[in-house]
Order: C-alpha cells, then sequence, then structure tokens
C-alpha cells in the first residue's frame, strides 16, 4: 500500500517518520509546495514534483496544509485521484460537505495527538459516508502505529480534541500552576518539585488504567476522612469546577470560530 503525504510542516514530518516504521520508507511518497525542503528526503522517500503526481500514484492520501492552502492542494489532485484511494484530510476545521464542494470522493479527518512522539496517541477519525469498512480497517491498521484510534461523529470531533489533542496543553498548564504555587511553600527545588508531581501524575494514571478505578475511587483510597489530603480535595472541588467549565466555554467557542474562518478561506 502507498502512502502520501502532501505538505511537510510539523504533523507532515511527524507522519512521515511514524509510517516510515509502520510500512517501510519505500512505500511513502511525500509532496510539498517548496520542494526545496524535501529533496534531501530522496534517499529515503519518493519524493514527487508535484500533489498530483503523488496522488495519481497513492492508496491512502493524507493532506496536511492549513485550511488556506486545502483548497489549492483538492483542486489540483481531484482530477487524478484514484477512485479506491482514501482522502484523509489533518484539518478537523472543515466539515465533510465543505470538502465534498471542492472534491466528491471518500474521505476521513484525523485529529493525533501531540503524544504519538512516545507512540501513545488517542487519534481521533471520522468519515463521510463514502468510506467503506476495508478503508476504515486499513487506515486504523495505519494509524495504529501511533497508539490507539477513536472514531467519532463528526460534530462531536471538536469536543473529542479537546479532549485528547488539546488536552495535554491543559493538564500541563493545571500542574504547572500546582507546581508554581509549591515552590512558595517549601525549601525543596523547583525542579525537585516538578519531577515529583510529574512521576506522581503518570502514576496515578497508570494505577487507575491497570485497576481500572475512576477519579473517585482514588479520592476516596487517598483521602481519609478528616484528613489531610481531603482537606486539599475539598478546595478543588469546591473551587475548580468554574475554572473547567470556563475552558470549554472558552475552547469550544474558539473552534466554532476557526472553523468559521476555515470554511470561509475556502469559499
Amino acid at each position: 500500500m502507498k502512502t502520501g503525504i502532501i505538505g511537510y510542516g510539523s504533523m507532515g514530518k511527524m507522519l512521515l517518520e511514524k509510517f516510515a516504521s509502520k510500512t517501510g520508507p519505500e512505500n511513502l511518497l511525500i509532496a510539498n509546495r517548496t520542494r526545496e525542503k524535501i529533496t534531501s528526503l530522496a534517499d529515503r522517500f519518493t519524493v514527487c514534483e508535484s500533489n498530483a503526481e503523488l496522488a495519481a500514484q497513492s492508496d491512502i492520501i493524507f493532506v496536511c496544509v492549513r485550511p488556506a492552502d486545502i483548497k489549492t492542494v483538492l483542486t489540483e489532485i481531484a482530477p487524478v485521484v484514484p477512485k479506491d484511494t482514501l482522502l484523509v484530510s489533518l484539518n478537523g476545521s472543515l466539515s465533510f460537505d465543505t470538502l465534498g464542494r471542492l472534491i466528491r470522493h471518500k474521505t476521513a479527518k484525523v485529529i493525533p495527538s501531540v503524544t504519538a512522539e512516545i507512540d501513545r496517541s488517542q487519534t481521533l477519525v471520522c468519515y463521510n459516508d463514502m468510506v467503506s469498512e476495508d478503508d476504515k480497517l486499513a487506515l486504523k491498521e495505519l494509524l495504529g502505529c501511533m497508539g490507539s484510534v477513536i472514531e467519532l461523529p463528526e460534530n462531536e470531533l471538536g469536543m473529542g480534541s479537546e479532549l485528547v489533542s488539546c488536552m495535554p496543553g491543559f493538564i500541563a498548564s493545571v500542574f504547572d500552576v500546582i507546581c508554581r504555587s509549591a515552590v512558595e511553600h517549601t525549601a525543596i527545588s523547583e525542579g525537585q518539585i516538578v519531577d515529583m508531581v510529574l512521576n506522581t501524575l503518570t502514576a496515578t494514571g497508570e494505577l487507575m488504567l491497570k485497576k481500572g478505578m475512576s477519579f473517585s475511587d482514588v479520592v476516596d483510597r487517598v483521602a481519609t476522612k478528616g484528613g489531610i489530603t481531603e482537606e486539599g480535595t475539598a478546595v478543588i472541588y469546591d473551587m475548580f469546577p468554574a475554572a473547567a467549565d470556563k475552558l470549554f466555554e472558552k475552547t469550544l467557542e474558539k473552534r466554532r470560530q476557526v472553523a468559521e474562518n476555515a470554511e470561509k478561506s475556502v469559499q
């Protein structure tokens, strides 16, 4: 199976390297608007002169470009994409209806996470109504080299992105605040505080996954009645819900605005 990647930005680079370990570099094709950026890859991959050249030879095509460029790319490849080729957009902001006005073809949308760098991505996928079950299986197998794959309906892709793609940033910011606050109350160095919290965070996640524990299970296990942990968890449950609600209000509204602008950019 030949896999083509259009766009050699940060996402295109990551996919190219991850897929190389899965399919072998000989089965990967790459094209980029600025060809000089990919000429050095010719000793490992098939470097194409144009997007159309790549599209004509690929069984799966990943389009890793900005919304402002996607209309140009899809218009260029539309006449040559084989009927059985699966088109994959890495831009979740453009709806299938909009993509379908540019190219009526079987299409998936894929949202990886930064945790793909350690093969722990929960990669989100959704499909238009032209994609077959065989297509889904082939894509899921390919994306499996980065971690697990979660299929969602298109209308839930936004919230799904908040929970897996944006969440590393949310988690990092929450624990950054906690560590900064801890520095003000102890002589332990900031570096050691961060190490202690990070190791506790990852161990708690592993504990919950391996033991099938819920968040409340962990709280009940650690926060004994009238104890120190109970005092701290009471503060979190009292004050943090408002911040969490505001977080999702703000991010989902921003996502709506980004999608609206993306739709306008391809008209």
